[in-house]
C-alpha cells in the first residue's frame, strides 16, 4: 500500500496542517462522455478494491521495503523522498497492519446521478494526515462504474429498438444477450478484463471474456452462471479449410442443432452471402438450429443490412405482430466498430428497412472495456473537512473561478433518497439519519462484517433503479446549497 499511490501523496503528511480529523469524498462530476441530458450512472467496483487492497495486512517487512524504495526516489539526485514510515509502522504494530481510515460507500449497483458522492474517507488522530493517501486506489472505481454505465446506456438503446419492433416474449428472452463482451484481448491486463467484464455482466449475459464470467459466477454469485456464449468461427478457422462452404458445413455438422456463428468476410463478404450461404441452406435448415452471420469489416450499417437481406432471401422471414421482419433460424451479430453511436445507427437502419431488432446482436470489444478513461465521467476525490489540532473545525471546498465543473462540496456528507433520487446532504444537522444514509460503512480501520449481495441481486437492483431515475436531476439538497453559498460568502470577505 505504501507505493500504491502517486509520488506526491507520500509527502502530503508533511504538508497538511496539524489535524485531529480529515474527511474526503469521491464523485463523478459529469454524465457519461460529458452528457448533460442524462447524468445517470451505475456505481460499481468498491468490493473488489476492498478485498484486493484494503483487506491486505501490512507487515514490518512491507514498510521496510517501501522505505528502501523511497530512500532513492527524490529527483534529481535519487535521494530520500518523504514517506510516513513512522505512521505505517504505528498501524502495523497497533492496528493489526490494516490501513487506519474509515471508508463509507454507496451499495454496489446503486444508480445515481453525477455529483453524488460514491465514497467518503475519514481519518482521525495521529493518522489524520493519511486521509487522501488511498485516493489513487479508490479512484480506480472510475473504471468499473464507467463500463457499467456504458453497458447500461447501450442496453437502453437496444431496449428501445426492441420495444418498437419485437414482441414482448422475444424481448424478455433475447434482450439480455444482445450486447456481447468481445473485449478480453483488448485489455491491458487480465485484472482489467475481470473488473470491466464483470461490470458489463451487470446488464447483459453475453460475454466471451471468460475471466470475468468465471470470477463473477464463483466469487460473486454463489456458483450460479451469469455469462454465456455460443460456438463461433474466427478467420483462422474459416481460412484453414479449403473453402468457406466446407468450414460452414463443419459448423453445421457439429453445432447445427443449436446456436452457432460464422464470420463471413474472410475473402469476399458479398460472395459469401450470395453464393456460399445458399449452398449450405438446405443442410442448415435440416439441422434445425440458428445460424448467426458475422460481418467483420466494411461499413457496419451496410454490412448488417446486407446480411439481413441475404438471410431473408435464403431462409425467408416471418412478420411479427408489430409488422417487422424476423429471419427464420438466422440472425446477425456486428462486432466490428461498435460504440453507442454506431449501435444506434445500425438499429435505426435495421428498423427503417423493416427488420426487427431481435434479428441483430452486437459485440463490443475495445469500445466497451478499453475506450474509456477517468475523464469519461470526470472522477475526482476532494478533501471536504478538517478538524485542526486545537479542535477548530473547518469545511473545505474547491471552487475554481475558471472551471465551475470542478467545484467540490464542503463538510462531511450524507446521501439519502428524496422522491426516489439519491440526494446529497450535510452529514451534520439532523437532515439524514444513520438508517437513511446510503453511504454505508464498508471498512473501519480494518474489514467490517458485511454480507455482500449476490451478483444477481445487483442486476435486479440496477434493473429496478435505472429506469426509475429521471435522466437528470438536481442532487444537491437545499441545506447543502445553503452551506455552499455561506462558504463562498465567507471566502469573499
Amino acid at each position: 500500500m505504501g507505493i500504491l499511490t502517486d509520488s506526491y501523496k507520500a509527502s502530503h503528511f508533511l504538508q497538511y496542517p496539524p489535524c485531529q480529523r480529515m474527511i474526503a469524498y469521491g464523485e463523478f462530476r459529469s454524465g457519461f462522455d460529458r452528457d448533460t441530458e442524462d447524468t445517470r450512472m451505475v456505481v460499481y467496483g468498491i468490493r473488489y478494491l476492498l478485498e484486493t487492497y484494503l483487506h491486505r495486512q501490512w507487515t514490518i517487512e512491507d514498510v521496510e521495503k517501501a522505505d528502501k524504495f523511497y530512500s532513492t526516489h527524490k529527483a534529481p539526485s535519487f535521494t530520500a523522498f518523504p514517506f510516513p514510515k513512522d505512521l505505517f509502522l504505528e498501524f502495523v504494530h497497533n492496528n493489526n497492519g490494516y490501513f487506519p481510515v474509515k471508508l463509507q460507500a454507496l451499495p454496489e449497483g446503486t444508480c445515481v446521478h453525477a455529483h453524488v458522492p460514491v465514497y467518503q474517507i475519514t481519518s482521525s488522530g495521529q493518522y489524520a494526515a493519511l486521509c487522501t493517501f488511498l485516493e489513487v486506489i479508490l479512484t480506480m472505481m472510475w473504471y468499473p462504474t464507467t463500463v457499467a454505465t456504458l453497458s447500461r446506456r447501450a442496453r437502453d438503446v437496444i431496449e428501445a429498438a426492441f420495444e418498437e419492433s419485437a414482441e414482448a416474449g422475444a424481448a424478455s428472452l433475447l434482450l439480455p444477450s444482445r450486447l456481447h463482451d468481445f473485449g478480453f484481448r483488448g485489455c491491458c491486463t487480465v485484472e482489467q478484463s475481470v473488473i470491466g467484464g464483470a461490470a458489463h455482466l451487470l446488464n447483459f449475459t453475453g460475454t466471451d471474456t471468460l475471466s470475468a464470467a468465471y470470477y463473477v459466477q464463483f466469487e460473486l454469485n454463489g456458483g450460479e452462471p451469469v455469462g454465456a456464449s455460443i460456438p463461433a468461427t474466427e478467420h483462422s478457422v474459416m481460412t484453414a479449410w479449403a473453402t468457406e462452404r466446407a468450414a460452414i458445413e463443419n459448423m453445421i455438422d457439429r453445432f447445427g442443432d443449436g446456436l452457432f456463428a460464422c464470420v463471413m468476410d474472410s475473402y469476399d463478404y458479398m460472395r459469401a452471402l450470395s453464393e456460399v450461404l445458399p449452398g449450405v441452406a438446405e443442410k442448415k435448415v435440416g439441422r434445425g438450429g440458428f445460424m448467426v452471420l458475422r460481418p467483420d469489416s466494411g461499413n457496419p450499417v451496410e454490412a448488417v443490412l446486407e446480411a439481413l437481406r441475404a438471410a431473408e432471401k435464403v431462409f425467408g422471414v416471418d412478420i411479427n405482430s408489430k409488422g417487422y421482419k424476423v429471419p427464420r433460424g438466422a440472425g446477425v451479430i456486428q462486432g466490428d466498430g461498435i460504440n453507442l453511436t454506431s449501435l444506434s445507427m445500425i438499429l435505426s437502419a435495421v428498423l427503417k428497412h423493416g427488420y426487427s431488432a431481435e434479428a441483430v446482436a452486437f459485440g463490443m470489444g475495445g469500445g466497451l472495456l478499453q475506450k474509456v478513461n477517468r475523464d469519461t465521467m470526470s472522477f475526482a476525490t476532494k478533501l471536504s473537512h478538517v478538524t485542526y489540532a486545537d479542535g477548530t473545525e473547518a469545511d473545505i471546498m474547491k471552487s475554481p473561478t475558471g472551471d465551475t465543473g470542478k467545484v467540490s462540496f464542503p463538510g462531511a456528507l450524507a446521501v439519502k433518497r428524496v422522491e426516489g433520487v439519491p440526494t446529497v446532504f450535510p452529514a451534520e444537522g439532523g437532515y439524514v439519519s444513520e438508517e437513511e444514509d446510503m453511504l454505508q460503512t464498508v471498512y473501519d480501520c480494518g474489514p467490517v462484517k458485511k454480507e455482500w449481495p449476490l451478483f444477481r441481486e445487483l442486476r435486479a437492483r440496477i434493473a429496478n433503479e435505472w429506469p426509475a431515475l429521471p435522466k437528470k436531476a438536481n442532487v444537491v439538497s437545499q441545506p447543502l446549497t445553503d452551506k455552499i453559498q455561506n462558504f463562498k460568502r465567507r471566502r469573499q470577505q
